[in-house]
């Protein structure tokens, strides 16, 4: 098995570097693609304006300078020859859970993966402490095992989180939806050393839906979340609706 792994915490974060050095003890084949900067909530962008550079890095790795989906797109397209089977994003520093997933830069490296043709999965550690990385990449390890047996269908991803436990205290894992968090606080402005007005995002929205078959509530439970995710948006249940009245309207 040929693997390409990438994140949006950039190429030196701890969590890329524990799914490394657990996969590597299964899979000889893995090239790691990653941001050289930070590109938490990037989410499907691509650099479209701006060349795109990489970096050897000292421990094997290739930094780009651009998003997550670019190390993805440039990784399949020029940078790996033959192609990967699989995409690995992950493991991120943090949740991607519920409305999370529109934003997150890790799910966008995987959703890329699959644009481009290819399997993929993304992976999230969930505590405040993050210190067992290990886990969320044992679980990612087990779960790419069954993938080998029973393959993804091609229009999904698999989006999965892991709580900060060891994985002896881990429940288990569950299948489960995206939940929903409510409306995000508002945006805190504040001064600059100069006086001048700068304005930060506020703290995630609490949590709207966090029904027995949510991902927020496998987490809060003790279970690892798996969340299969299409890129097809469209709302099939307001089409019929929508049809009846858009028909009525008139262009002339």
């Amino acid at each position: 098995m040929k693997l390409l792994m990438s994140n949006d915490d950039g190429v030196n974060a701890k969590g890329l570097a524990v799914l490394h050095r657990v996969f590597s003890e299964m899979v000889d084949d893995i090239t790691v693609i990653a941001p050289d900067r930070n590109c938490s909530a990037a989410s499907n962008g691509l650099t479209l304006m701006n060349p795109l550079r990489v970096q050897n890095e000292a421990n094997g790795f290739i930094s780009v300078n651009g998003t997550p989906a670019d190390c993805v797109h440039l990784g399949i397209n020029q940078l790996m020859t033959p192609k990967p089977d699989l995409v690995i994003a992950g493991i991120n520093k943090g949740a991607n859970l519920g409305d999370d997933v529109i934003y997150s830069g890790t799910v966008a490296a995987a959703t890329e993966g699959r644009h481009m043709g290819l399997p993929a999965i993304a992976v999230s550690l969930i505590g405040k402490n993050e210190a067992h990385y290990d886990t969320a990449a044992q679980v990612a390890l087990r779960i790419v095992k069954k993938l080998q047996q029973h393959p993804l269908k091609g229009d999904q991803i698999l989006n999965i989180n892991v709580p900060d436990v060891p994985l002896a205290q881990l429940k288990g894992i569950k299948v489960t939806r995206l939940g929903r968090r409510h409306q995000p606080d508002t945006m805190s402005r504040q001064s600059d050393p100069w006086g001048r007005d700068i304005y930060w995002y506020g703290p995630l929205g609490r949590v709207r839906d966090n029904a027995q078959d949510t991902d927020f509530y496998a987490i809060s439970e003790g279970y690892a979340s798996v969340t299969p995710l299409t890129v097809d948006m469209t709302a099939y249940q307001s089409m019929t609706s929508l049809t009846q009245w858009i028909n009525e309207v008139k262009l002339s």
